[in-house]
């Protein structure tokens, strides 16, 4: 499960023998009025409503609780208890600005961390002990989802011992000496302690406030004063970065998505559900353990001047465990938008009869507009639109036979160029219905144009494909006008605003996207006509994975006009496919390496002995080279002796990258969508209703 940024600042640290006990954080009467404004506009303006009642009351109590330990190894279930008598009483003191039970849950929960961090640091200040990894015991890994608290100190205390065993254990395995272990998680320990220790009220409030925000929905949040100042700061400083959507989840800072054509996207190493563990500054510098950091310090770290090198250790979303981890070194650089520009290629594929069809594909990594170009009326002003409606030209005068849309990890950008490009490939009609709060539905948002191309149409999606690319390719499957292909989508389908309280600002979902079809593009996102296979686990990256997201659900539909019948055709192109799938070496290694990384995923205990995790990583080694041989194989290559040669294999960066390239050779997911095409090409041709020649129209 995501967790939202602000349960990054609970973690914290400095010395021990120079820390002052804290004194309890209190609202402020400016804060109080914050909050009965913040009530008022989430039960007005919110696109959920919810009635502030007990059941709102239990909702904000368990997220508060879940949100300050989410593993529960702070709180004892004495302190649950304890706390019961507040679980039916909080919407009323919400109401009259009143978070005192609030600060109370807080102020114990601070007093058990500092405790528990004074511990610790005790226990790894003392020189003489020394952890047993020749011991047969395991630790869960599952208490986020299924832990109980601990009805006893001595039950919480031992799993505390297992847990800094596991973190030396981990670092250990990474070539650390266990002195060197010892002294980074002092480091860490420390850290989290004077971070805990420098929790003001602004900090407290934020974080209450957000425990309740993040019940109505995940992208509602409120920014306290600082958080405000520090995010217009952030957004005029001169610094760069690597083009990566960060969020915190426990204590470690999670990469949501890179951004295409950025300088984490080029290098190529950095991917989606990787976790961010230390940040080094230049080809040299010191690796700062950043696990427990804030997430706006994290950020800092990796943020810097322009060429500058930054080197992060993460471990990988498809790790067998928290002891696997890669270095991987990015040089800074702004994300240019002439680099995130659509591009095309042209490439052939055998239609399974021998003949070769000619194919284009543009590649469109961003929903991008040049608002000043835009507003200066320009006629050549850089836009999604304008650049792909260039791109088709050129493919038409190259006489390409089909065209395939890549809106892989597209995360998505301006509504109006959505709309825009939809414009290119029906005629006119709506594209898109937005529901406000007050139920209203608008569909001003319309293609008013002649398609520009009329031809076979493939749009690729993946998990990554979020917000205007649904509405884009939600709209193509609801006309009927081109095939899906890929993987579910995102599922990001509301839209927020920003509204000024008392202190701060709240941002709050107040509407929510509609196809013409009426399927909304919330939660469940746009499924594929034909699935390809995934590289990305969907319980790990997606709308769905917010405990609290707006569900799917549908309205009316609106006239539109349908293009194509693909009942007919699509089991016989579904059929095609997995046979293709079946035989294709590259194809069946990703369904391979994705069945792997999720066995992994899924283990629930991790032995704490040195000996048996040393098996297990040997045997994780095999398994990877035997997933990479089975390939070489099937395509008559040369296998590889040992796991070190795989590696070898392994390019270290991605140089030469230069974002304006298409790989029509070795992509297996655009290949085998082209093969789709070219049977689509094919069929029509057959039945002499090719979509070059004709267009059928049907009112709903």
């Amino acid at each position: 499960m995501y967790r939202k940024l602000f349960v990054s600042f609970i973690f914290a640290s400095c010395s021990v023998l120079t820390f002052a006990k804290s004194t309890p954080i209190e609202i402020s009467k400016a804060q109080s009025q914050t909050l009965i404004e913040i009530v008022d506009t989430l039960s007005n303006k919110h696109y959920r409503t919810l009635k502030v009642n007990n059941e709102l009351s239990e909702k904000y109590f368990n997220n508060l609780l879940d949100n300050l330990d989410p593993s529960k190894s702070f709180f004892l279930q004495a302190d649950i208890d304890n706390f019961d008598r507040y679980r039916f009483k909080l919407d009323e003191r919400l109401k009259d600005g009143d978070l005192a039970p609030g600060y109370k849950i807080y102020n114990t929960y601070r007093s058990r961390v500092e405790k528990r961090l004074e511990q610790v640091i005790q226990s790894l200040e003392n020189s003489d002990q020394h952890f047993n990894f020749s011991v047969e015991e395991t630790i869960d890994l599952d208490r986020d989802e299924n832990g109980t608290w601990f009805k006893t100190a001595a039950e919480a205390d031992q799993y505390w011992r297992k847990r800094i065993k596991s973190s030396a254990l981990n670092l250990v395995l990474s070539d650390k000496t266990e002195a060197e272990a010892k002294e980074t998680l002092l480091r860490r320990y420390k850290n989290q302690l004077k971070r805990l220790d420098q929790q003001d009220q602004q900090d407290v409030f934020e974080l209450l406030i957000n425990s309740l925000t993040e019940i109505y929905d995940p992208h509602t949040s409120y920014f306290s004063p600082r958080s405000e100042e520090n995010f217009t700061i952030n957004m005029s400083l001169s610094l760069e970065g690597i083009g990566a959507v960060l969020q915190t989840e426990d204590e470690f800072t999670k990469v949501v998505r890179i951004v295409t054509a950025g300088p984490a996207d080029k290098q190529g190493e950095l991917k989606a559900a990787d976790r961010i563990i230390s940040v080094g500054q230049g080809e040299k510098g010191e690796m700062v353990d950043v696990v427990g950091w804030r997430l706006d310090e994290v950020v800092s770290k990796i943020r810097g001047p322009k060429d500058s090198v930054v080197r992060l250790e993460i471990i990988p979303s498809e790790a067998a465990n928290d002891a696997e981890t890669k270095l991987i070194t990015i040089t800074r650089n702004k994300v240019k938008l002439e680099e995130q520009a659509a591009k095309k290629a042209v490439f052939e594929v055998d239609d399974g009869t021998g003949t070769m069809i000619k194919l284009g594909v543009i590649d469109v990594p961003a929903f991008y507009l040049d608002f000043e170009g835009y507003r200066r009326r320009e006629p050549d002003y850089k836009s999604t639109t304008n650049d792909v409606r260039r791109l088709l030209r050129e493919l038409q005068a190259e006489n390409v036979d089909g065209v395939i849309l890549d809106l892989r990890n597209n995360g998505g950008g301006s509504l109006t160029e959505a709309t825009l490009l939809t414009d290119l490939f029906i005629d006119a009609g709506p594209v898109v219905q937005i529901r406000e709060t007050n139920q209203e539905i608008s569909r001003r948002n319309r293609s008013r144009h002649k398609a520009v191309y009329r031809g076979p149409l493939v749009v690729m999606i993946n998990r990554l494909s979020a917000s205007a690319s649904e509405i884009f390719a939600g709209a193509i499957q609801d006309y009927q006008r081109g095939l899906i292909v890929g993987t579910q989508s995102f599922g990001k389908g509301t839209v927020q605003t920003l509204t000024k309280v008392h202190e701060g600002q709240l941002k709050i979902t107040e509407s929510k996207f509609y196809r013409v079809s009426g399927d909304s593009t919330q939660h469940r996102g746009v499924i594929p006509d034909i699935s390809l296979p995934q590289m990305i686990d969907p319980s790990e990256v997606g709308e769905s994975t917010y405990d609290t997201a707006l569900e799917w659900d549908q309205i009316h539909p609106v006239r539109h006009d349908r293009y194509i019948d693909f009942s007919n055709l699509l089991p016989m192109l579904e059929s095609q496919h997995a046979k293709r799938a079946q035989q294709d070496a590259d194809l069946q290694y990703i369904v391979d390496q994705y069945s792997l990384a999720k066995s992994y995923r899924e283990q629930t205990e991790l032995t704490l002995n040195k000996e048996r995790r040393l098996e297990e990583k040997k045997e994780r080694e095999g398994e990877l080279l035997a997933l990479e041989n089975k390939r070489r194989k099937a395509k008559g290559e040369a296998v590889l002796a040992t796991y070190e040669d795989l590696k070898k294999e392994e390019p270290e960066e991605e140089d030469q990258f230069s974002g304006s390239q298409i790989d029509t050779e070795d992509d297996a997911l655009l290949i085998e969508s082209g093969h789709i095409l070219a049977d689509y090409i094919r069929t029509q041709e057959k039945q002499r209703t090719a979509l070059s020649y004709k267009i059928w129209n049907f009112n709903q």
